[in-house]
Formats: C-alpha cells, sequence, structure tokens
C-alpha cells in the first residue's frame, strides 16, 4: 500500500507541516512501503516535507519506495477560475520536473518516476528517449506511466530500452473502470474510453504493477450512513466492518486488493488514524468471502442487497 502526496490543502503552516511528519511516520510503522508523489502535488510542499522527513530519518530511505510523476502543466496562480490544464511531455518538462522533485526531495534518484496523463500531442518515440535517459543517467530506477490505456503503454513500450515497471490509474468500489483520458480538459469533444478489463489483465500477465488512485471514492462509503444514492452501500460497508472486525476504510479497500491483478492502492491523506484504518486491509483481503466482495458490488451498481 501507500501513501500519495495529494493532501487536500498544501503543508505551509508549522501545524501542517508537522501533521504530514506525523502521517509519514505512522505509514511507515503501519507498514506502508511506497510514497506516492508528484510536482504539482500541492506545489511541491509534499515532496518537500518528505525531504526533510527523510533528512531526519536517513535510515527510513531504504525502507520505502520513492515515486514522483510529472507532465501536467497547470494554469499560474494568475490565471482565471476553470483555465485549461496543458499536459507537456518533452525533455525540458519531463527532465526538469524530476530534477526539481529531487531538489525537494534531497536525494539523488527516486525509485520510479511515471509520465502522469499522456499528452496525445507528444511523440511516443521522443517520450521514450527522455525515459530512457533519466534512468541511465540515474535519477531514477525505473519508469512507469498513469492514466492511460494498455494501448498507449504497448505503443510506449516499442521504443524503450527499459521496461514500464507501474501503471496507476483510477479503481476503487465507486470507480469500477478504468478510464483512460489522452486529452487536454479544454477539448470541446473530451471523450471516456472504457478499458478496464483489458488493463487488469495484461498488467498481471506482464508483471507490471498496478497502482490505484482515488481507491476510498473520498470517503463516499466510509463516512457514516446518510441519505442519498450512497447510502446503500455505505450501510453495507458499515456493516461488513462490524462483522469482520475492521474499520470501514479496509472493507473498502480489501475490496479492491481481493482482485487477483495484486492491485496496490495509494492513499491520500495526512490523518494518522486514518492511515492505521487502511492499514487494516491487508488482514481483511484473506477474510472476504465471494458473498461479501459480491454483495458490495451489486450495491455499489444500484442493486437491492439483503
Amino acid at each position: 500500500m501507500g501513501l500519495g502526496g495529494s493532501w487536500d490543502s498544501s503543508p505551509v503552516t508549522n501545524a501542517e507541516v508537522s501533521q504530514g511528519l506525523e502521517a509519514l511516520d505512522t505509514a511507515v510503522e503501519a507498514g506502508f512501503r511506497d510514497i506516492d508523489l508528484a510536482d504539482i502535488y500541492t506545489a511541491g510542499k509534499s515532496e518537500t516535507v518528505v525531504g526533510r522527513w527523510l533528512k531526519e530519518n536517513p535510515g527510513l530511505r531504504d525502507r520505502v519506495r520513492l515515486q514522483t510523476k510529472a507532465g501536467i502543466r497547470l494554469p499560474g496562480n494568475t490565471a482565471p477560475a476553470g483555465s485549461p490544464v496543458h499536459y507537456r511531455l518533452d525533455e525540458t518538462a519531463l527532465r526538469g520536473g524530476l530534477e526539481g522533485s529531487l531538489e525537494r526531495l534531497g536525494v539523488d534518484s527516486v525509485d520510479r518516476f511515471l509520465v502522469h496523463r499522456w499528452d496525445p500531442l507528444a511523440d511516443p518515440a521522443e517520450v521514450a528517449a527522455v525515459l530512457d535517459g533519466l534512468i541511465d543517467d540515474g535519477l531514477t530506477q525505473g519508469v512507469g506511466i498513469s492514466n492511460v490505456s494498455w494501448h498507449r503503454i504497448r505503443v510506449l513500450q516499442r521504443h524503450l530500452q527499459h521496461p514500464v515497471q507501474a501503471i496507476q490509474s483510477q479503481l476503487s468500489l465507486g470507480h469500477r473502470d478504468f478510464v483512460e483520458r489522452q486529452i487536454l480538459w479544454d477539448h470541446p469533444e473530451a471523450t471516456e474510453v472504457d478499458f478496464s478489463e483489458e488493463l487488469l489483465d495484461e498488467c498481471a500477465a506482464s508483471g507490471v504493477e498496478l497502482q490505484a488512485w482515488g481507491s476510498l471514492d473520498r470517503g463516499r462509503y466510509t463516512r457514516p450512513p446518510g441519505e442519498g444514492p450512497d447510502a446503500a452501500t455505505a450501510t453495507l460497508v458499515h456493516r461488513l466492518a462490524d462483522e469482520l472486525g475492521c474499520s470501514p476504510e479496509a472493507v473498502v479497500l480489501a475490496w479492491l486488493m481481493r482482485l487477483p491483478q495484486g492491485i496496490r492502492p495509494v492513499i491520500g491523506t495526512t490523518n494518522p488514524a486514518r492511515i492505521r484504518a487502511c492499514a487494516q486491509a491487508d488482514a481483511v483481503v484473506s477474510r472476504m468471502t465471494h458473498e461479501h466482495w459480491y454483495s458490495l458490488l451489486n450495491s455499489a451498481r444500484g442493486h437491492d442487497v439483503p
């Protein structure tokens, strides 16, 4: 399981920085191995907090895998609200993004560097050359890509000298299909293409690690049940948590981890209690029966579950 750096707020105040440091301590104590970051998460401030944490705890570097991403260009602070986001995957954007992350982290190399999103204007051969260069120069031990279809990965892999090691995309009880978004966010004809079955199976067959972001659905099923379209599923999640003797977060994550492809959830939070609640999922996976799994699936689909 991984701790993500896409925190709800930028760690600016001393209290927020302390909370981030405590979250990292808690995650390692709870058995988390991966720390997932990106140059755009909290404008790089979460990377700075991780860098401080590593400096204060030098023995922990070998116990965690550092992963960061680049390739998304956000509008500037003076841009109007709703300004379009663009992707850029040339050497300046990717190498420059990684070098900035390394400086904030205070390390010479990360374990993995991921292309954050695919740019449909990018030449796969040129992107592959940049990624290979980052490995050859020792800036990262491996590469991956986020939020793309298996077809896109296959095309990129044809040009890479080093294999893709990891893929990250959205998968959860509430978002049961990986979705490819190989478009600019301001494109008037933006579409989504379902490719979940192919991606899961191909990752499993090729040994590529599959990571899931958004795996808690922003708490839609783990918060106390109320009214609305998610109420029945949230009630079921809490009922199963009581039955299995675990947290609601563990139920939702175990549903995802129960899939045979070995999916690794990435949790974006600085709340120590929630980190510990999520860590219970490892022990719940083996106790989640077919009946449990399908009852959650059917409820999330909107079917009545006894």
